[in-house]
């Protein structure tokens, strides 16, 4: 349990800002292994980003409570899937070869398509979020942020890596079945839960999850044509799309019951 333990906070150490125990230490294994926690890691980001939307909509409109909510999602994992996401607009909008497109997501600066992609992601999520329901968002939160963590996990259970280094290669190298099946435990336990107090109800929660599962497998499809596999900042365009996704899915839903 000690070891599991401190594989969590290995995996929230790479995602987030916030700091570990001393006794953690590190090992470039462990970072491999923590890959079954990455979604166990989206309910602490979910866990604090519904708490800053609580806290502000008791003085602000929903809009700006959703807009200061997703400021403290993106500050404390650092934009780290933002950033990805901005990187594979960049690279697969502009390379028209394998070489070309791993060549400009490396590159650190942001272009023309990583700059349009990510401000409309970023207007098109707060815009999705702000018109839920307010009793909905929290739980919204709760359950895309680890959701679509698990998402960006399935990538690395079932593709290849597509570089030879990078920042996502401790992470990327494989992940086992077993290994999988924990990330899904990880979710699917209180996401159950969540849906059972009727905290979202079921029918929005499933177009949710199908339309986080239809943007999922377009862009890892997407991925296996363009580049043959996955890099981390494919990880984080996962994420980051399939919480929209998410999100766009319990809209679908015209009547709340």
């Amino acid at each position: 349990m000690k070891q599991q333990l401190r594989l969590f906070f290995i995996a929230m150490q790479f995602f987030t800002r916030i700091p570990i125990p001393a006794w953690v230490g590190f090992d470039a294994a462990w970072l491999h292994q923590a890959s079954r926690y990455f979604p166990a890691v989206g309910w602490l980001v979910g866990i604090i980003s519904a708490a800053v939307y609580s806290v502000a909509i008791l003085f602000w409109p929903p809009l700006v409570a959703v807009v200061m909510s997703t400021v403290a999602g993106i500050w404390l994992t650092g934009a780290f899937h933002e950033d990805g996401f901005a990187d594979v607009c960049d690279g697969f909008g502009g390379g028209m070869t394998p070489e070309r497109v791993l060549e400009i997501m490396k590159d650190s600066r942001v272009g023309a398509y990583g700059a349009i992609g990510i401000c409309l992601l970023l207007i098109f999520k707060i815009c999705l979020l702000a018109s839920l329901p307010a009793a909905y968002v929290v739980p919204a939160l709760l359950i895309a942020h680890p959701l679509s963590r698990l998402a960006a996990c399935s990538l690395i259970w079932r593709l290849e890596y597509a570089r030879l280094e990078g920042k996502a290669k401790p992470l990327a190298q494989h992940m086992s079945g077993a290994e999988f099946l924990i990330a899904v435990v990880s979710v699917s336990v209180p996401v159950m839960a969540m849906l059972a107090l009727k905290m979202l109800p079921w029918s929005a929660c499933l177009m949710g999850l199908l339309a986080m599962l239809a943007a999922s497998a377009w862009l890892a499809a997407l991925f296996i044509r363009r580049i043959g596999g996955y890099t981390g900042d494919c990880l984080g365009a996962v994420q980051q799309l399939a919480e929209v996704a998410f999100y766009l899915g319990l809209l679908a839903i015209p009547r709340w019951i």
